[in-house]
């Protein structure tokens, strides 16, 4: 405990927040970090709760990439990966140069938008394109520097391509997990990794892993038609909270 420097009742709500977001994890391929940044900012900043995160996202990427890459659109996927790499530096750069709140508000904005206009089953055939393609991912990767939501802008994308649920949530799966590599270059180089937060992150693998092995089995082909609107509604759900703690 005094290596974790949290006390047994924050500890307990941090396995609960981690086991929750495991479940949605597991069931919609995504949205793992951003619930544990929502519920638990409360008992940790945002700077210690990062290297938790990585943590915890690639413990989900491994039980998740097994059996699920076959399914996965592999040009999609590593397309925004390595793009959204690109855009990351790109971001923190601008981070320095424009009012970050001003900026993750008007993003946050945009990404309900778009969302709203999915779930009014508005097409937008630009995305479709291999321009949509690289653009969606340079622009996740300036997100993540300048308003920490690359993985919204992402889940947007490659859920309003047309296609299978299970290909869906494959392809953010395998994103997440190549993006990840990437992600731990820039924190490490940032110094984010110290023993207290590899201790932390370690400590919650169990809830976090029953959390998206539960996810994993919700999974099943009766419930694929809910899955676009459930992932777009938590999309909307997650960019609402990040509004209200704003404002």
């Amino acid at each position: 405990m005094d290596l974790l420097a949290l006390a047994p009742s924050d500890l307990a709500l941090l396995g609960a927040i981690a086991f929750a977001a495991g479940m949605v994890r597991g069931f919609a391929g995504f949205a793992l970090s951003a619930m544990v940044m929502a519920g638990a900012v409360l008992i940790l900043p945002p700077r210690e709760l990062i290297p938790i995160c990585w943590i915890l996202e690639m413990v989900a990427s491994l039980l998740m990439v097994r059996g699920g890459i076959a399914q996965a659109d592999r040009r999609i996927a590593l397309g925004l990966a390595i793009t959204a790499a690109i855009g990351a530096p790109i971001g923190l750069w601008l981070t320095t140069r424009l009012p970050v709140e001003d900026t993750r508000l008007l993003a946050l904005v945009v990404l309900m938008g778009l969302a709203l206009l999915q779930l009014a089953r508005v097409r937008l055939p630009f995305l479709a394109t291999n321009a949509g393609l690289y653009g969606a991912g340079i622009l996740a990767g300036v997100a993540t520097g300048i308003a920490s939501i690359g993985g919204m802008v992402v889940a947007l994308y490659v859920l309003a391509q047309n296609s299978p649920a299970r290909v869906m949530r494959a392809s953010l799966v395998l994103y997440l997990f190549v993006s990840s590599i990437f992600t731990l270059l820039w924190q490490l180089g940032y110094g984010l990794f110290d023993l207290t937060a590899v201790a932390r992150g370690l400590t919650l693998i169990v809830p976090v892993a029953l959390g998206v092995l539960i996810g994993k089995w919700l999974f099943r082909p009766a419930l694929e038609p809910f899955y676009k609107p459930f992932a777009l509604c938590l999309l909307l759900a997650l960019a609402g909270l990040s509004l209200i703690r704003m404002l």
